[in-house]
Protein backbone atom coordinates (compact mmCIF):
# COMPACT_ATOMS: atom_id res chain seq x y z
CA UNK A 1 0.00 0.00 0.00
CA UNK A 2 1.53 3.25 -0.93
CA UNK A 3 0.90 5.22 2.23
CA UNK A 4 3.80 3.37 3.78
CA UNK A 5 6.13 5.65 1.83
CA UNK A 6 4.56 8.40 3.82
CA UNK A 7 6.86 9.20 7.31
CA UNK A 8 5.58 10.16 10.61
CA UNK A 9 1.27 9.38 9.87
CA UNK A 10 -0.60 8.62 13.18
CA UNK A 11 -4.14 8.23 12.69
CA UNK A 12 -7.18 8.12 15.58
CA UNK A 13 -6.32 11.08 17.39
CA UNK A 14 -3.09 12.21 16.90
CA UNK A 15 -1.80 14.96 14.69
CA UNK A 16 0.61 13.58 11.69
CA UNK A 17 4.31 15.59 12.00
CA UNK A 18 5.58 17.22 9.00
CA UNK A 19 8.86 15.73 7.35
CA UNK A 20 11.60 17.56 7.94
CA UNK A 21 12.96 19.57 5.08
CA UNK A 22 12.29 22.91 3.27
CA UNK A 23 8.77 23.89 2.07
CA UNK A 24 8.81 24.28 -1.31
CA UNK A 25 5.43 23.87 -3.08
CA UNK A 26 5.06 22.16 -6.04
CA UNK A 27 2.27 19.57 -6.02
CA UNK A 28 -1.61 20.82 -5.81
CA UNK A 29 -4.53 18.84 -4.03
CA UNK A 30 -7.93 20.47 -4.42
CA UNK A 31 -11.48 20.40 -2.32
CA UNK A 32 -14.10 20.00 -4.41
CA UNK A 33 -17.47 21.73 -3.03
CA UNK A 34 -16.63 25.50 -2.50
CA UNK A 35 -13.55 25.29 -4.06
CA UNK A 36 -14.09 23.98 -7.46
CA UNK A 37 -17.70 23.60 -7.57
CA UNK A 38 -21.09 25.88 -6.28
CA UNK A 39 -22.74 22.46 -5.73
CA UNK A 40 -25.98 22.28 -4.02
CA UNK A 41 -24.77 20.23 -1.39
CA UNK A 42 -25.80 23.25 1.13
CA UNK A 43 -29.46 23.23 -0.11
CA UNK A 44 -29.82 19.43 -0.16
CA UNK A 45 -28.70 19.55 3.78
CA UNK A 46 -31.10 22.42 4.53
CA UNK A 47 -34.33 20.30 2.42
CA UNK A 48 -33.39 17.42 3.82
CA UNK A 49 -34.66 18.76 7.15
CA UNK A 50 -37.83 18.95 5.73
CA UNK A 51 -39.02 21.55 8.80
CA UNK A 52 -39.11 24.94 7.25
CA UNK A 53 -38.61 26.24 11.03
CA UNK A 54 -35.23 24.00 11.67
CA UNK A 55 -34.74 25.03 7.36
CA UNK A 56 -34.48 28.45 8.59
CA UNK A 57 -32.01 28.12 11.24
CA UNK A 58 -29.62 26.15 8.92
CA UNK A 59 -27.54 28.94 7.83
CA UNK A 60 -24.55 29.11 5.57
CA UNK A 61 -22.49 29.72 8.47
CA UNK A 62 -23.85 26.79 10.33
CA UNK A 63 -23.13 24.95 6.95
CA UNK A 64 -19.29 26.08 7.04
CA UNK A 65 -18.29 25.78 10.36
CA UNK A 66 -20.23 22.39 11.26
CA UNK A 67 -20.94 20.47 8.25
CA UNK A 68 -18.51 21.49 5.10
CA UNK A 69 -15.64 18.89 4.62
CA UNK A 70 -17.00 16.48 6.32
CA UNK A 71 -18.32 12.97 5.27
CA UNK A 72 -22.09 12.29 4.59
CA UNK A 73 -22.74 10.56 8.04
CA UNK A 74 -20.66 12.72 10.37
CA UNK A 75 -21.93 15.63 8.52
CA UNK A 76 -25.79 14.83 9.57
CA UNK A 77 -24.87 14.47 13.16
CA UNK A 78 -22.60 17.63 13.44
CA UNK A 79 -26.38 19.41 11.43
CA UNK A 80 -28.22 17.71 14.17
CA UNK A 81 -26.59 18.19 17.04
CA UNK A 82 -25.36 22.35 16.18
CA UNK A 83 -29.70 22.56 15.40
CA UNK A 84 -30.00 21.23 19.19
CA UNK A 85 -32.45 18.44 17.94
CA UNK A 86 -33.24 15.80 20.03
CA UNK A 87 -32.03 12.24 19.39
CA UNK A 88 -29.62 13.52 16.52
CA UNK A 89 -27.69 10.36 16.92
CA UNK A 90 -30.53 7.79 15.79
CA UNK A 91 -31.61 10.58 13.12
CA UNK A 92 -28.07 11.38 12.24
CA UNK A 93 -28.54 8.28 9.06
CA UNK A 94 -31.76 8.63 7.79
CA UNK A 95 -31.37 12.33 7.73
CA UNK A 96 -28.11 12.04 5.78
CA UNK A 97 -29.85 9.24 3.44
CA UNK A 98 -32.65 11.97 2.62
CA UNK A 99 -29.90 14.51 2.01
CA UNK A 100 -28.35 12.31 -0.34
CA UNK A 101 -31.53 11.89 -2.29
CA UNK A 102 -32.16 15.53 -2.39
CA UNK A 103 -28.47 16.24 -3.95
CA UNK A 104 -29.19 13.93 -6.27
CA UNK A 105 -32.16 15.17 -7.38
CA UNK A 106 -30.14 18.55 -7.77
CA UNK A 107 -27.19 17.28 -9.86
CA UNK A 108 -29.96 15.85 -12.50
CA UNK A 109 -31.46 19.21 -12.44
CA UNK A 110 -28.54 20.84 -13.28
CA UNK A 111 -27.78 22.63 -10.01
CA UNK A 112 -23.93 22.77 -10.14
CA UNK A 113 -21.85 25.21 -11.65
CA UNK A 114 -18.07 25.57 -11.67
CA UNK A 115 -16.32 28.61 -10.40
CA UNK A 116 -14.52 30.18 -13.56
CA UNK A 117 -11.61 31.52 -11.28
CA UNK A 118 -11.19 28.01 -10.18
CA UNK A 119 -10.82 26.90 -13.48
CA UNK A 120 -8.41 29.54 -14.29
CA UNK A 121 -6.39 28.71 -11.36
CA UNK A 122 -6.60 24.72 -12.24
CA UNK A 123 -5.01 25.73 -15.92
CA UNK A 124 -2.14 27.89 -14.76
CA UNK A 125 -1.36 25.08 -12.12
CA UNK A 126 -1.07 22.36 -15.05
CA UNK A 127 0.87 24.81 -17.30
CA UNK A 128 3.44 24.99 -14.30
CA UNK A 129 3.74 21.43 -14.68
CA UNK A 130 2.67 20.16 -10.86
CA UNK A 131 1.09 17.11 -10.05
CA UNK A 132 -2.62 17.48 -8.88
CA UNK A 133 -4.86 15.46 -6.88
CA UNK A 134 -8.56 16.17 -5.67
CA UNK A 135 -9.75 14.80 -2.14
CA UNK A 136 -13.38 15.55 -1.18
CA UNK A 137 -15.23 13.82 1.34
CA UNK A 138 -18.21 13.75 -1.17
CA UNK A 139 -18.74 10.44 -2.77
CA UNK A 140 -20.64 12.90 -5.52
CA UNK A 141 -17.74 15.22 -6.26
CA UNK A 142 -16.85 12.70 -9.80
CA UNK A 143 -20.30 12.86 -10.89
CA UNK A 144 -20.21 16.85 -10.91
CA UNK A 145 -16.67 17.36 -12.04
CA UNK A 146 -17.17 15.13 -14.73
CA UNK A 147 -20.54 17.41 -16.16
CA UNK A 148 -18.00 20.56 -16.04
CA UNK A 149 -15.60 20.57 -19.64
CA UNK A 150 -12.33 22.68 -18.73
CA UNK A 151 -11.94 22.58 -22.81
CA UNK A 152 -12.63 21.14 -25.65
CA UNK A 153 -11.03 17.70 -25.14
CA UNK A 154 -11.53 16.72 -21.14
CA UNK A 155 -14.23 17.34 -18.35
CA UNK A 156 -12.30 19.07 -15.01
CA UNK A 157 -12.59 15.08 -13.89
CA UNK A 158 -10.21 14.35 -16.23
CA UNK A 159 -7.25 16.81 -15.28
CA UNK A 160 -6.35 15.44 -11.89
CA UNK A 161 -3.47 12.82 -11.83
CA UNK A 162 -4.69 11.41 -8.41
CA UNK A 163 -8.29 11.24 -7.14
CA UNK A 164 -9.48 10.16 -3.77
CA UNK A 165 -12.71 11.70 -3.49
CA UNK A 166 -15.43 9.71 -1.73
CA UNK A 167 -12.83 7.04 -0.11
CA UNK A 168 -14.16 5.48 2.68
CA UNK A 169 -11.52 6.21 5.29
CA UNK A 170 -10.59 5.78 8.88
CA UNK A 171 -11.34 8.99 9.88
CA UNK A 172 -12.97 12.33 8.05
CA UNK A 173 -12.21 15.53 7.95
CA UNK A 174 -9.91 17.43 10.06
CA UNK A 175 -8.09 14.00 10.52
CA UNK A 176 -5.73 14.56 7.47
CA UNK A 177 -6.02 10.83 6.34
CA UNK A 178 -7.45 11.97 3.01
CA UNK A 179 -4.87 14.12 1.80
CA UNK A 180 -2.29 11.92 3.17
CA UNK A 181 -3.29 9.51 0.82
CA UNK A 182 -3.68 12.29 -2.25
CA UNK A 183 -0.17 12.91 -1.55
CA UNK A 184 1.12 9.60 -1.32
CA UNK A 185 -0.97 8.51 -4.38
CA UNK A 186 0.50 11.47 -6.55
CA UNK A 187 3.47 11.01 -4.87
CA UNK A 188 4.69 14.19 -3.32
CA UNK A 189 6.09 14.93 -0.21
CA UNK A 190 3.31 16.36 2.44
CA UNK A 191 5.69 19.25 3.35
CA UNK A 192 5.67 20.15 -0.79
CA UNK A 193 1.85 19.96 -1.09
CA UNK A 194 -0.50 22.63 -1.54
CA UNK A 195 -4.07 21.98 -0.22
CA UNK A 196 -7.00 24.37 -1.07
CA UNK A 197 -9.94 24.35 0.36
CA UNK A 198 -12.94 26.26 1.42
CA UNK A 199 -13.59 24.56 4.93
CA UNK A 200 -12.02 25.10 8.08
CA UNK A 201 -12.29 21.56 8.73
CA UNK A 202 -9.86 20.87 5.47
CA UNK A 203 -7.68 23.54 6.86
CA UNK A 204 -7.10 21.90 9.97
CA UNK A 205 -6.71 18.90 8.13
CA UNK A 206 -3.74 20.12 5.41
CA UNK A 207 -1.89 21.47 8.55
CA UNK A 208 -2.36 18.33 10.62
CA UNK A 209 -0.83 17.06 7.71
CA UNK A 210 2.21 18.97 7.08
CA UNK A 211 1.03 20.89 4.33
CA UNK A 212 0.29 24.07 3.51
CA UNK A 213 -3.58 25.39 3.26
CA UNK A 214 -4.83 27.96 1.29
CA UNK A 215 -8.30 29.12 2.57
CA UNK A 216 -10.90 30.18 -0.08
CA UNK A 217 -13.27 32.69 1.79
CA UNK A 218 -16.39 32.69 -0.88
CA UNK A 219 -18.87 32.84 1.83
CA UNK A 220 -17.44 35.34 4.12
CA UNK A 221 -16.00 33.04 6.09
CA UNK A 222 -12.11 34.11 5.94
CA UNK A 223 -11.67 34.64 9.64
CA UNK A 224 -12.59 30.69 10.25
CA UNK A 225 -9.89 29.52 7.65
CA UNK A 226 -7.56 31.82 9.47
CA UNK A 227 -8.55 30.73 12.73
CA UNK A 228 -7.90 27.08 11.00
CA UNK A 229 -3.92 27.59 9.97
CA UNK A 230 -3.89 28.75 6.36
CA UNK A 231 -1.35 30.13 5.34
CA UNK A 232 -3.36 32.35 3.13
CA UNK A 233 -6.75 33.24 2.22
CA UNK A 234 -8.11 35.00 -0.70
CA UNK A 235 -12.24 35.44 -1.94
CA UNK A 236 -10.63 34.85 -5.05
CA UNK A 237 -7.97 32.21 -6.81
CA UNK A 238 -7.20 34.64 -8.73
CA UNK A 239 -5.40 36.60 -6.05
CA UNK A 240 -2.93 33.87 -5.48
CA UNK A 241 0.44 34.66 -7.48
CA UNK A 242 0.95 32.42 -10.09
CA UNK A 243 4.45 33.85 -10.66
CA UNK A 244 5.44 32.77 -6.43
CA UNK A 245 3.66 29.53 -7.44
CA UNK A 246 6.28 28.72 -9.77
CA UNK A 247 9.18 29.27 -6.93
CA UNK A 248 7.01 26.88 -4.71
CA UNK A 249 5.96 30.07 -2.93
CA UNK A 250 2.22 30.73 -1.76
CA UNK A 251 2.24 34.90 -1.86
CA UNK A 252 -0.99 37.24 -2.88
CA UNK A 253 -0.73 38.43 -5.84
CA UNK A 254 0.21 41.95 -6.27
CA UNK A 255 -2.36 44.87 -6.69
Amino acid sequence: MRLRHVSNMTYGNALVSASQGPRTLSAGIFDVDGVLLASPHERAWREALGNPADEARFTTAMYQSQVAGKPRLAGALAALQALGLAYAGPLAEVYAERKQRRLEELIRAGAVSAFSDALRFVRAVIALGWPMAVASSSKNANEMMKRVQLDARYTLLDVFGSNVCGRDLQQGKPNPEIFLLAAADLPAAPRNCLVVEDASAGIEAACAGGMTGLGVARLHDADLLWAAGASLVVTSLDEVSIDELARGRLCRRAP
